[in-house]
């Protein structure tokens, strides 16, 4: 089965990650939380979902208004895997926490993708469990030019188990 990709954006970042994840992917289909439905993301049984974190640590607007239409049942038949955005220098108490919001709820699934923190100067973020990062964290900031190889490296540990 395809495998859809749901972002939500104020920048822009989200979208252009998005859409290199999706070549990446093989051609996995892409959708912003801002139009997207229920009946998308019912759509998928795997899916990547990807979020910026506004301010300190809150969860985008748009994906907030999204994850409200969902509840955990509609996580529990699928394999998630997750993308998070954040500014580690000015944010580096709630680093990339826009995807621990989506993580309460998607953990009632079977998320895939834990990343290690190594390569990142923060000092906190509830986005880390068990030491590593619940999905692929990006700082499109401060260390845009370690994106691609984050991605290319994730992407291989993920594509797998996304099907």
């Amino acid at each position: 089965m395809a495998i859809g990709i749901f972002y939500g954006t104020d920048s822009g970042n989200s979208e252009t990650i998005s859409n290199k994840l999706s070549e990446k992917l093989g051609g996995a289909k892409v959708f912003d939380v801002a139009k997207a439905s229920k009946a998308d993301f019912d759509g998928f049984s795997s899916v990547v979902l990807v979020a910026p974190t506004a301010g300190a640590g809150d969860l985008q607007s748009d994906w907030e208004e999204f994850l409200g239409t969902l509840s955990d049942a509609d996580f529990a038949n699928k394999t998630i895997a997750l993308v998070g955005l954040g500014d580690q220098d000015t944010y580096s108490e709630t680093f990339a926490e826009g995807i621990f919001h989506i993580y309460e709820k998607a953990k009632a699934g079977k998320v895939v993708g834990f990343t290690s923190t190594d390569g990142y100067n923060f000092e906190a973020s509830r986005s880390v469990e068990g030491g590593k990062f619940v999905g692929l964290v990006l700082d499109e900031d401060n260390q845009d030019d370690l994106t691609d190889s984050r991605i290319d490296t994730w992407i291989g540990e993920v594509k797998g188990q996304l099907s």
